[in-house]
């Protein structure tokens, strides 16, 4: 007994197993996290050492080098790329994707240990992150304070930071903005050249009296005490009565010498919201956690955390990433729903019975909830990938049904027994329903072996896609026959209502199956003028291929722009606090109506907050985080938002670099493309100045909005030239007289000075007026062993010179990158004029420039889709020459997916869309689809030609009969997939290419197939039957000749 006999005898039982999958793809998309993308594994590790108080060049060559060389060996390695900054190392070690991070992590630890004792002395412990997408934050909270901001920071950490680490998902809580506490001892540096006093002896005996001692324990008769003595300040006021020395024989105290000021710490980051001052409270979640649940539990918290602040203290949101997640699942969920509409729509109209459709009906949710089941088992979340799965699967999902339904309505309406009509219409089309899923999962399963970046996209559709099919085709062949068997019914008399609306239709139908019917004669009698004519078009239709652009991804608009400004190294931070509120205030009244938040931050950040030291942060920098209100709540698109900021940029001669960043950021799939051009080259005078020329260049190029170069300005500093000869004379080297430089100017922590469980630095170093001079940094006195005092003027001089403030290397060789943002204009364009640029320019021979960035992202992508396109091609000519047991078949059908190259390149070009990685997958997409269509005119043709009828016979009559399941297919897609390519919700722009392609594939290749495949098919049965004829022409003269010679053969 056949799967669909047995499901069509045993209808309660097949109806229950079907309903028990419902129950549970219901259940489990009630326990499914929702996010915008998969999770994606990272493929990144980054490595930060902060060695305080060192350039840029020193950083480069005693921290930076060594690390790179040995981190060079770690397995697996795509790029090595590092920053040497002030005080700062970053190395990021980039992998190839599909590597266990975890294990990369611990070979990275392991290569740190064999190199941490060629580090200097003063550099501390390197830090390893793994850049994962956890460490994007979900949600960035603003903060305005008044009369509160000196004690801000604690308030936060206290009554917002804590409360908001407990909720369950959230990973990191940081602070950026608001200065810390800090005890600051200022010292008079004549008043210790008087008491013969150091900076080091004060912060030693700071040290040694700020501290609790155990003694140990000791027994009284029957009780055993344990004895401490207890030292540390409880009020940062004690520090003043502490002994530092003594004097002619009377004590000397800290107040004598210092004064101690329980202030903030010196030269901290400032942020201001919508024009006050505060702070930015940036949450990560965990890994794996729920990002729209976390950004929920976060809003419902935040009224709570208000009522416990100060009155002046306001919390409010800059950026909900979880927003642009819901909007864009929303307007999915919408384009799911009207796909749906349209395909039940199309069924209506095609099949005319309400009972036929109601099956439809059934069939298209059941495998559309049964793929939840998969996504959580697998672990998956509902995201983008897996919605535009089930919008495009509505459309192929059908399509198994109506062949089945279509087939079995027939039989009824011959007048059959519905339940023999179930058993025999399915049996005759099961095996090319089979096949024809066959064909569809070897379309997506190799998308399941793509790696990098677009990989990451494709696992999750390719294997959604195959656990639809594998369902669809399931009920196709189970559920669908049953349900006809028991709702279809021969009807005798039709209602008056049906024959005024459907007799219409039905007579168009049958006048298009009669044209068609013609056309095809006409067509099979005049084969190679067909032939030459689709050859003809399909070679004019690859001439819109000039004129398509290519990118990587579209940019997305997700409501959010950052603006990163440069003034002038050196600029103080008062002067860039000015500025920035100048454009803020000029913003936030221009785009009154459409902006929400307007957040900046100046400053140097402090070394422990590791948020802000990924980010580019100095006195000199401005970087401004903007939230406008949804795209569809302003007329006004993002990018037109980001290209007049520019217009604004350029008012102010200023800045020495100005970037607005597209979505908020420059990373990720959103992001607004830019052609990345990368100088190597050692001297960096050579590569400034080939990088600068790039620029001029690039800023001519159509389409180009700003370019910036990654190397900042040189920055004027002190150095201190010590003559060996002089320290050695006076007993000192140059480490111990660096470090006495050092603790004066930036000050020394003595100890922790602790409060209600919280510890602040207690540092030790010269009042500011004593610092301010170049003078009084050459009297600056550096004692040596005997107590000796020696000025700095009397061991060397104090010159001034220009450093590099960031020096960049990739692949352990110095480069400068030139970034070309792009707006209105393919990337592969701009890329091109740049190349084009570059081969013009005249360069030094040791300097080289390569493309990076998306651009290679792009064309490691498409190399892949490529590689894979050929890979399915084949895949699914090994399908249908396993099912036709023929090679000629496939052939011609294979042959049919050139059309639909034809239909995408007019597709694109009429629309003015690019060629993108989604644009292609669409096209990947469609060889399945229509592959599928030409299966089902061939596999009729044979069953009519094994009837006996003639070549030309067959291939009319399967042409009649099959033409409208072949429509109901086409058009049941084609409209699945219209509301995704004129959607225009939160993240429409990304699945409108592929959208566009598949209907401008499908409606031409569709077209052309009913009339080639025929005529293919005619081409190669005529070749068939004349080698036929000739082979029984041979036989019959062999007859005659062997009956003519009989008698000669037998006597011999």
């Amino acid at each position: 007994m056949s799967l669909y006999e047995g499901a069509v005898k045993k209808p309660i039982m097949t109806s229950l197993c079907f309903l028990a999958v419902v129950i549970f793809g219901l259940f489990s998309l009630s326990k499914l996290p929702i996010d915008l993308y998969p999770d994606i594994d990272t493929n990144t590790i980054m490595v930060m050492t902060a060695y305080p108080g060192a350039s840029a060049s020193d950083i480069e060559n005693n921290v930076t080098r060594p690390l790179e060389n040995t981190l060079n060996a770690v397995s697996n390695l795509k790029h090595i790329t590092s920053r040497s900054s002030e005080n700062m190392s970053l190395i990021t070690l980039e992998f190839e994707f599909g590597n266990d991070i975890d294990v990369l992590t611990n070979d990275v630890r392991d290569k740190l240990d064999m190199v941490s004792s060629q580090m200097p002395d003063d550099a501390e412990t390197p830090i390893i992150f793994k850049f994962s997408t956890d460490m994007i934050p979900i949600v960035l909270l603003s903060v305005q304070a008044k009369e509160s901001q000196s004690a801000l920071y604690k308030i936060l950490d206290d009554r917002v930071v804590n409360p908001l680490a407990r909720i369950p998902g959230v990973g990191t809580v940081s602070i950026s903005g608001a200065p810390q506490r800090e005890i600051q001892v200022y010292c008079d540096p004549n008043k210790l050249e008087a008491y013969n006093l150091t900076i080091e002896t004060i912060s030693s005996i700071i040290g040694a009296e700020n501290r609790n001692i155990p003694g140990g324990n000791f027994d009284i008769g029957n009780e055993t005490y344990s004895l401490r003595v207890e030292g540390e300040f409880d009020d940062s006021r004690q520090l003043e009565d502490v002994v530092v020395g003594t004097y002619n024989g009377a004590s000397v105290y800290l107040r004598d010498v210092a004064r101690v000021i329980d202030t903030v710490e010196e030269r901290a980051q400032e942020t201001y919201n919508n024009g006050i001052q505060g702070a930015m409270i940036v949450v990560q979640k965990q890994s794996g956690a729920n990002s729209v649940e976390i950004s929920r539990k976060v809003q419902e918290a935040l009224p709570k955390l208000q009522k416990n602040l100060p009155s002046d203290v306001k919390i409010g949101v800059i950026v909900d990433t979880s927003d642009n997640i819901l909007n864009t699942i929303d307007s999915l969920t919408e384009t799911v729903m009207y796909a749906l509409l349209f395909v039940v729509l199309v069924v209506f109209l095609f099949l005319g019975r309400w009972r036929a459709t109601l099956i439809i009906c059934i069939t298209i949710p059941l495998s559309l909830i049964a793929s939840f089941i998969y996504l959580a088992i697998s672990g998956n979340t509902i995201n983008i990938i897996s919605l535009s799965s089930l919008s495009i699967a509505i459309g192929m999902v059908v399509d198994d049904a109506i062949v089945v339904l279509e087939n079995v309505t027939t039989h009824i309406e011959r007048g059959s027994d519905p339940k023999q009509a179930a058993v025999h219409g399915t049996n005759e089309v099961a095996i090319s329903v089979v096949a024809s899923t066959l064909t569809m999962i070897a379309v997506f399963f190799p998308l399941t072996m793509v790696s990098g970046m677009s990989g990451v996209l494709f696992k999750q559709l390719g294997w959604m896609m195959c656990a639809i099919m594998f369902i669809s085709t399931l009920s196709a062949l189970t559920l669908t026959p049953m349900l006809c068997s028991q709702l279809l019914r021969l009807q005798k008399k039709q209602s008056k209502l049906f024959k005024i609306f459907f007799t219409p239709i039905e007579r168009s139908l049958d006048a298009l199956d009669n044209w068609y019917a013609r056309m095809l004669n006409w067509a099979v009698r005049h084969r190679w003028s067909v032939i030459v004519g689709c050859i003809v078009f399909f070679f004019l239709s690859l001439l819109c291929a000039k004129y398509i652009g290519t990118e990587f991804f579209p940019a997305q608009d997700n409501a959010r722009i950052a603006v990163q400004l440069e003034l002038p190294i050196g600029s103080r931070k008062e002067v860039a606090q000015q500025i920035s509120q100048k454009l803020e205030e000029y913003w936030m009244s221009k785009y009154k109506s459409i902006m929400k938040v307007c957040n900046y931050t100046v400053g140097q950040a402090d070394s422990d907050n590791t948020w802000a030291s990924m980010q580019d942060n100095g006195s000199h920098i401005i970087s401004f985080n903007i939230s406008l209100v949804d795209p569809g709540d302003r007329d006004i698109s993002l990018e037109q938002v980001c290209d007049e900021m520019r217009e604004d940029l350029k008012k102010y001669p200023e800045f020495a670099k100005a970037q607005v960043i597209l979505g908020g950021s420059n990373t990720g799939m959103s992001a607004q493309a830019s052609a990345d051009f990368e100088v190597y080259g050692y001297d960096m005078t050579e590569t400034d100045s080939v990088a600068a020329k790039l620029k001029r260049e690039l800023l001519n190029v159509k389409g180009v909005s700003e370019v910036n170069i990654s190397r900042s300005d040189y920055q004027p500093e002190y150095q201190v030239d010590f003559d060996r000869e002089k320290l050695a004379l006076h007993g000192l080297n140059l480490a111990t007289a660096a470090t006495y430089l050092r603790n004066r100017i930036n000050g020394a922590t003595a100890s922790k000075y602790r409060e209600d469980g919280d510890e602040y630095d207690i540092k030790v170093r010269y009042a500011p007026e004593y610092r301010t001079s170049l003078e009084s940094i050459e009297n600056i006195l550096v004692y040596n062993n005997k107590g000796e005092a020696v000025r700095i003027k009397d061991l060397g001089k104090v010159v001034e010179r220009f450093a590099p403030p960031t020096i960049e290397r990739k692949d352990r060789e110095r480069i400068v990158t030139v970034s070309a943002v792009i707006s209105g204009a393919p990337l592969g364009d701009v890329v091109n004029a740049g190349n084009a640029i570059i081969d013009k320019m005249d360069m030094p021979s040791d300097i080289t420039v390569q493309v990076a960035g998306s651009y290679e992202d792009q064309q490691d992508s498409f190399r892949d889709l490529g590689t894979l396109g050929v890979l399915i091609v084949i895949l699914v000519f090994i399908v249908m020459a396993a099912q036709f047991e023929s090679l000629t078949y496939p052939f011609i059908l294979i042959l049919s997916v050139l059309f639909a190259l034809s239909g995408i390149l007019m597709a694109l070009f009429i629309t003015n869309t690019t060629l993108s990685v989604m644009s292609l997958l669409g096209g990947i997409m469609l060889i399945g689809i229509v592959v599928k269509n030409g299966i089902v005119l061939i596999d009729y043709t044979i069953l009519c030609r094994e009837r006996g009828q003639s070549v030309l016979n067959s291939v009319v009559t399967a042409g009649k009969s099959r033409l409208r399941p072949v429509l109901m297919t086409t058009a049941t897609t084609i409209l699945g997939m219209i509301p995704m390519a004129v959607s225009t919700g939160q993240g429409a722009e990304m699945w409108s290419p592929m959208a566009i392609a598949v209907i401008g594939g499908l409606t031409v290749s569709t077209i052309l197939t009913l009339i080639y495949v025929p005529t293919m098919y005619c081409i190669f049965g005529g070749v068939g039957i004349r080698r036929q004829r000739k082979k029984l022409k041979k036989q019959r003269e062999l007859d005659t000749y062997f009956d003519a010679h009989k008698d000669e053969m037998i006597r011999k």
